[in-house]
């Protein structure tokens, strides 16, 4: 808005932690970019490996894809700066490795938020899915302005407060593959959401390793070197769509501005 048009990444160029417009200081929230609306079951999701990285419908042999089990009943969308590294392999994802995404949100305030919407919103607890042989983490946060907000904090508060929620978002990721004949998805950490210090643990990881990719790093890494093939092509072809298109800027080596979340256990540097 200051300097007129300009096209824009919404995996790179919004920031991770929240900033607040009016004073431009970071607040205790993170920034939530939406792919998919509540209520909705059209498959929109950010296309990682083209330069700009638009939200688009999801294809699959031409065909354009739907949940076919339905309409999902929570916004889903991602947390920009953050990568799902298909090189590492996290102690707790039962030996599988990354699933080369951002990482996904579930965000269960009673807003409908549209395709490419960003909103503030609180980290409250993540469960660790496992799909098609990769880790597939799942955040459940809520909008900061959404009336429930005051009332969740952490994962318990969930349960708590609106009891039955958590055990819908995990059978509703279980399942929704069925119709399209594959089996249900499975889940580390004994099906547990972990709470939102574990949750943070986990965002902070994927944002290192998301500077990695944007800077290069992650190609020179012991990590790539010892990794397959496939996973090589997999990082080389995200790598190059993305440095491709921040080739005229400075590649960022943080995760944004000097930032600072606070949460229980004190401030978490960004």
């Amino acid at each position: 808005e200051k300097d007129g048009s300009k096209p824009i990444s919404l995996w790179h160029d919004v920031t991770l932690v929240h900033i607040d417009p009016t004073t431009n200081s970071p607040t205790p929230y993170l920034n939530f970019v939406n792919e998919i609306p509540k209520f909705s079951r059209k498959k929109f999701e950010i296309a990682t490996d083209e330069v700009g990285n638009p939200i688009k419908q999801d294809t699959k042999k031409g065909e354009l894809r739907e949940f076919k089990k339905g309409d999902i009943f929570f916004n889903y969308g991602c947390l920009p700066r953050t990568w799902e590294d298909p090189t590492f392999v996290h102690p707790d994802t039962m030996g599988c490795r990354g699933d080369n995404d951002p990482l996904d949100v579930c965000e269960i305030g009673l807003k409908i938020v549209q395709p490419g919407e960003i909103r503030p919103v609180k980290i409250l607890g993540i469960l660790c899915m496992i799909d098609d042989g990769e880790a597939d983490w799942k955040l459940v946060t809520i909008d900061a302005m959404d009336k429930w907000a005051p009332f969740l904090n952490d994962i318990e508060d969930v349960e708590k407060h609106l009891p039955g929620q958590l055990d819908a978002i995990r059978e509703w990721f279980r399942t929704y593959k069925i119709p399209d004949g594959k089996p249900p998805n499975v889940f580390g950490l004994e099906e547990r959401f972990m709470n939102k210090a574990y949750a943070m643990e986990i965002i902070k990881e994927c944002n290192h390793a998301w500077t990695e990719l944007i800077t290069g790093k992650k190609e020179r890494s012991a990590d790539f070197n010892n990794a397959d093939d496939g996973v090589k092509k997999l990082v080389r072809k995200l790598s190059k769509s993305n440095l491709c298109d921040m080739a005229m800027e400075e590649a960022p080596t943080d995760i944004s501005s000097p930032a600072v979340v606070e949460d229980d256990e004190g401030a978490l540097a960004f």
